[in-house]
């Protein structure tokens, strides 16, 4: 379920190609699109189709997509975003063949961490990032398995963040990805 509060206090960092109210959320992602500044690369994109509603410093949020893409670079998940200097996004991305969990965590600067998850594939994946103060804890699971720890990130408690899914197609066109659920959970109690 897509929660109709968050998608009426939602925008968009960039505008999908398309996306259509169709059992949850059916985005088709810009040809290029991406979210990564600088380390290793050089470059900066600032492009990901990102549908973001308010985040609070004690807040958290879990976003369930499907895991049907196969392309270097598609990815999906959830983006947590300040400004284009400060932001976290967590999800599923393909790369060197392999659906990879990650995060990449940008404070000025782009890092990546990632562990692969081919067992994912076809199955409803969940995403749910945290925030409690100077904190970002990010979960994921598929289908009712566990969740399992991806990623715990520094955030300045002092930053307005927005929240919610995104998709990126860094290669190609015609990446369309169904979000099944967007809604706002209780924060993790604790670490572990």
């Amino acid at each position: 379920m897509i929660d109709p509060e968050l998608l009426a206090a939602a925008s968009w960092t960039t505008r999908p190609v398309a996306a259509e109210d169709t059992e949850g959320l059916r985005v088709t992602a810009a040809e290029g699109s991406d979210a990564w500044r600088h380390t290793s690369y050089g470059f900066v994109h600032d492009d990901a189709n990102g549908l973001l509603a308010p985040f609070g410093v004690r807040d958290a949020v879990e976003v369930e997509f499907v895991l049907d893409y196969t392309e270097q670079f598609d990815q999906a998940g959830v983006l947590l975003r300040a400004s284009a200097e400060e932001w976290v996004k967590a999800g599923v991305e393909v790369s060197d063949g392999v659906p990879q969990i990650g995060a990449v965590v940008t404070h000025g600067t782009s890092d990546w961490s990632v562990a692969p998850v081919p067992d994912w594939v076809g199955r409803r994946v969940t995403v749910r990032a945290s925030r409690d103060g100077d904190a970002i804890t990010v979960r994921a699971r598929a289908d009712d398995e566990p969740f399992r720890l991806v990623r715990v990130a520094h955030v300045d408690p002092a930053l307005e963040l927005r929240a919610g899914p995104y998709c990126c197609a860094p290669t190609r066109a015609g990446l369309t990805v169904q979000f099944t659920r967007w809604e706002r959970v209780a924060p993790d109690a604790a670490l572990h």
